[in-house]
């Protein structure tokens, strides 16, 4: 680490650069997917390698360079080392057994927003203690919104625990897992996940183990019975259910989860596709066939079965309730390779649990639409009501903030909106609220109740003697139960960093703000 100027240390990774560029051209599944190694060749190491400045003087809260008090270490050196330090690396030669079973990583999963720290800073670091390279590092693409960029102010940014609550945790993992390509990055939306949900996992699995099921209570009391009576057409079902456990390997292997999930279901539509050609319900009419029958249902629960054992990974809650359903449990992964691990003889249940309901589109975007609806009211009253304290003081002092223009208004529009100052006679937490405030507001001789997102800035008491400024005419509505009849003012800069609106000079509650 040498310094280039007063108020940095660089580390001159040039000495590196070389060094680096060999090993990437010598172990070409060090970095991948390929289009990012061709990134960072071509974009940083081979035009020449810049040093960098691994220390700042512009804040103190990082950690110390122990030879300069007046420096701290810049976060992506120390955070980096985390990943050798947490399981016991030592410097001076004393590294726990810990370290040296586990290091180096086989895998390093990460974002592709940060692919450069992780495949020439890091690596370099690693070169500069003597320490081994991390077999490969994978940086992912990302899930984009699938109209346009997510934005609180359009009110369509889509949150894990909406989707969870809207399809349950294993439709999203399937949904995120199946829509995530290699390289490139996916697209999520709504309608998308509601697409995908009734034509992958209502229909072609959930419809195929529930018709199973049912047909083998129909036929045969529930009792899924081999009885040997194979016929021509039974090898490639078999062939398909057997070799997939080796193409979903194969597809891991090579960090392919999408195309994993695309072999799984690969064994359900082909059971699907059995049962269109041996026609279950016409063998049931001919008491010869039942045997036949028999078999078939067998080899449509082993082939059920063997998909399930390969999704557990991925959906396990929706791969242990279908085992459940067959009175069995999942085999483990490498028994796959083979077809007939299902008992024979094993009962069913008597009465098959629908794993996922066909969702109605219409219904649910309506759903969403209220949900997002009802949110921007609290959000606004938050923003509207809220302030960071101390932080907003200076924090946001020369911030030049992206102002997003809004469609405009007329004039009649804002005469319609009546701003006043008050002030805060009585303020009171809401019960099991983490955000709110509930404040008596005098304007004039009225006295409106307001409730505030403004509970992680100001306490209740502080609250109390404030100007403010009010929309004194918004039509009022409850928030977590409480009723608010109007709305404080506040700025909010891009950091989230809210400051209450009050009046420069004394002013009466109830005067007009024009």
């Amino acid at each position: 680490m040498i310094p280039a100027k007063e108020e940095a240390y660089f580390f001159k990774m040039s000495k590196y650069a070389d060094r680096l560029i060999e090993h990437i051209n010598t172990h070409p599944e060090f970095i991948q997917p390929v289009s990012r190694k061709n990134e960072m060749m071509n974009n940083f190491l081979l035009p020449g390698l810049q040093d960098l400045c691994v220390s700042r003087t512009s804040f103190k809260w990082g950690i110390p360079v122990d030879f300069d008090d007046k420096h701290v270490v810049y976060v992506w050196l120390d955070a980096l080392t985390n990943y050798i330090t947490g399981i016991g690396y030592d410097a001076d030669g004393g590294s726990s057994e810990q370290y040296k079973k586990l290091w180096p990583a086989d895998l390093h999963l990460i974002g592709k927003d940060i692919i450069r720290f992780h495949t020439i800073y890091w690596p370099i670091f690693l070169m500069a203690m003597g320490e081994e390279l991390p077999k490969q590092v994978f940086g992912h693409p990302w899930l984009l919104q699938g109209d346009g960029k997510m934005s609180k102010s359009k009110g369509n940014v889509i949150y894990a625990d909406d989707l969870v609550s809207f399809f349950g945790v294993d439709a999203v993992r399937y949904f995120v897992l199946h829509e995530m390509p290699f390289e490139n990055d996916g697209t999520i939306s709504w309608e998308l996940m509601i697409e995908r949900i009734n034509s992958d996992l209502a229909n072609t699995l959930g419809n195929l183990v529930n018709r199973t099921i049912s047909m083998s209570n129909k036929y045969f009391g529930g009792i899924v019975e081999n009885k040997g009576a194979e016929d021509v057409m039974d090898a490639d079902i078999k062939a398909v259910v057997s070799e997939a456990y080796r193409k979903v390997e194969e597809k891991m292997d090579s960090l392919r989860v999408a195309d994993a999930l695309t072999e799984i279901f690969a064994v359900f539509k082909r059971c699907n596709k059995y049962i269109d050609e041996t026609e279950p319900w016409v063998l049931a009419k001919d008491d010869s066939k039942k045997d036949r029958l028999a078999t078939v249902l067998y080899n449509l629960a082993e082939g059920i079965l063997t998909g399930a054992s390969l999704l557990e990974p991925f959906m396990p809650a929706t791969a242990k309730k279908i085992a459940e359903q067959f009175n069995t449990s999942l085999a483990a992964f490498d028994e796959l390779g083979s077809f007939g691990h299902y008992a024979s003889g094993t009962k069913v249940v008597e009465k098959p649990e629908i794993l996922f309901a066909r969702l109605d589109a219409k219904e649910v975007v309506e759903k969403v639409d209220a949900m997002f609806a009802e949110r921007k009211v609290v959000e606004d009253a938050a923003s509207g009501n809220g302030a960071a304290g101390d932080a907003a003081d200076g924090a946001s002092a020369g911030q030049e903030i992206t102002v997003e223009l809004k469609d405009e208004i007329s004039y009649e529009d804002f005469d319609r909106m009546q701003f006043v100052v008050g002030e805060v006679i009585k303020c009171e937490e809401v019960p099991k609220s983490k955000k709110l405030l509930c404040s008596q507001v005098k304007v004039g001789s009225q006295v409106k109740q307001i409730v505030s997102g403004i509970k992680q800035y100001y306490s209740a008491e502080e609250m109390v003697g404030k100007k403010v400024m009010v929309l004194l005419n918004l039509k009022p509505a409850k928030l977590a139960g409480v009723l608010s009849e109007g709305m404080l003012l506040c700025a909010e800069d891009q950091d989230g960093n809210l400051a209450l609106m009050t009046p420069e000079k004394e002013m009466p509650a109830g005067a007009e703000i024009c």
